[in-house]
């Protein structure tokens, strides 16, 4: 199966530090259907924090996507979502592309399967802001800090 990654571009920031950021909200595996489906769904509730005053508030389909636009008091601001194919990610599992069937690898001198290399430890959910950022920081109450 396909696996996707659910992505949000947002303005944030104001005045002369405005500027767009993007993060990876979430991964489906499934269609793309079902990416589009749960996208659409972060979309519509969606909150961002500027303007914090919102005068008028606009959700679009923009191509397999969504465009979302406020207008605030002074400026307008945006936030894009998008679905993307997964192909690659250094801090997850390996996702086998054509090349990389797991079925050639080949054996051993013994005729026996090599064993797939060990992984990093399992991110566990962690809560998160609407923005991603963790609440709890991953450096508090670590005993091996000063």
């Amino acid at each position: 199966m396909t696996t996707w990654g659910l992505v949000v571009e947002t303005t944030v920031g104001a005045g002369e530090r405005k500027h767009i950021e993007a993060y990876v909200v979430a991964h489906i595996t499934g269609s793309r259907a079902d990416a589009l489906a749960e996208l659409e769904r972060i979309a519509r509730r969606h909150s961002p924090e500027h303007p914090r005053s919102p005068k008028r508030r606009r959700l679009l389909r923009d191509g397999d996507g969504f465009l979302l636009v406020i207008d605030g008091a002074w400026q307008s601001f945006v936030t894009r979502f998008s679905v993307a194919e997964l192909l690659e990610d250094s801090d997850g599992p390996v996702v086998p592309g054509p090349a990389e069937d797991p079925s050639a690898v080949p054996p051993g001198p013994a005729g026996e399967v090599p064993a797939a290399p060990a992984s990093g430890p399992v991110a566990e959910d962690v809560e998160r802001y609407a923005d991603g950022v963790p609440v709890k920081p991953a450096w508090l109450g670590r005993d091996d800090l000063p």
